[in-house]
């Protein structure tokens, strides 16, 4: 999963995206502070 995180007017916002391909193309389009994350989920079944 990829997050953008957004920082504008004192507000923060977030958005999920599947793939980073979509989560790329909107990220070039937002305006003021952001930032990209790939979350990845670790479980130890062992």
């Amino acid at each position: 999963m990829w997050v953008i995180t957004t920082f504008f007017n004192k507000k923060m916002k977030m958005y999920e995206f599947n793939t980073e391909r979509e989560a790329r193309e909107v990220f070039s389009r937002i305006k003021g502070g952001k930032i990209l994350s790939e979350i990845v989920y670790f479980n130890d079944y062992e």
